[in-house]
């Protein structure tokens, strides 16, 4: 099995599929928008998704008229839990120093805070909404930033209007492009969430540290149609989810939970699971 797997996950586009569908996880994801996402033909796709599936690594569920493809976590770890175990014999000091230091607990240091950054499309609702609602309800425990993927400028009105209404501070914000945290002088992230599907399915972006990561996709708000009170609910809507996931979220157990309990948690929360903490 292990071998079969490998051998799936060898074929460089096959693993293009297999990346975009870890970078959406939790997320079932459906076939069209992998097919747009890496710019395949719907019928390569479907061999590559085909492939994958076999395989173990991803399952296929019908909705409708669509096919959702999600990742298989249990099958993921059954992989790297056999390379470590059939090829290294177990022996932890053959794993470089990276690795073993993913494997140890996260467990912050006393008056330390950890620096997240959310990442959208466009960094001028959804980001800046999480960047102010984490700032606001934990900036004692919490650095907050936020960025886009694209090159934008000015703040959307209505999510100003919305953040304001809530009582909050909406002085210190401004758009970014995700360049800023790519600097070197720029501060190590502990936590990189993205807020929207199309920064997701874009290629990761090497971290240093290699911080925890998480997938909150969520409807841009931005493009909500109909009159301004209809537009003004889909940023209500979306500020409202926003704070029911990072209030999950700092109410995490962050001293006893381990990175891969973490990560679990993160993930349901993505997917509106409530987390054990």
């Amino acid at each position: 099995m292990l071998l079969d797997r490998l051998s799936t996950l060898s074929h460089p586009h096959r693993m293009d599929v297999f990346r975009l569908l870890m970078r959406r996880c939790p997320d079932a994801v459906p076939a069209g928008e992998i097919v747009d996402a890496l710019r395949l033909k719907p019928s390569t796709a479907s061999t590559y998704l085909s492939a994958l599936t076999s395989a173990g690594v991803i399952t296929q569920r019908r909705e409708a008229t669509r096919l959702l493809y999600t990742v298989n976590l249990d099958a993921v770890r059954d992989v790297v839990g056999g390379l470590f175990l059939d090829c290294c014999r177990g022996r932890a000091d053959l794993c470089p120093p990276q690795i073993a230091e993913i494997m140890q607990s996260l467990r912050p240091q006393q008056d330390s805070k950890f620096n997240v950054l959310f990442v959208c499309t466009g960094n001028s609702a959804r980001s800046i909404f999480a960047e102010t609602i984490l700032r606001d309800v934990a900036g004692d425990r919490f650095v907050a930033y936020s960025a886009g993927t694209e090159n934008r400028s000015e703040l959307n009105p209505f999510a100003l209007e919305v953040l304001q209404a809530q009582g909050h501070d909406v002085s210190p914000l401004q758009s970014k492009n995700i360049g800023v945290f790519q600097a070197a002088a720029a501060p190590a992230m502990e936590f990189v969430f993205t807020d929207s599907d199309r920064a997701a399915n874009e290629e990761c972006l090497t971290w240093t540290g290699q911080p925890v990561s998480g997938h909150w996709g969520l409807p841009d708000p931005v493009k909500a149609t109909g009159t301004d009170a209809e537009k003004r609910l889909a940023f209500h809507q979306t500020y409202g989810a926003l704070h029911n996931r990072i209030s999950a979220f700092t109410a995490l157990s962050f001293d006893l939970l381990d990175r891969r309990s973490l990560q679990e948690n993160i993930d349901k929360i993505g997917a509106d699971i409530p987390p054990t903490k």
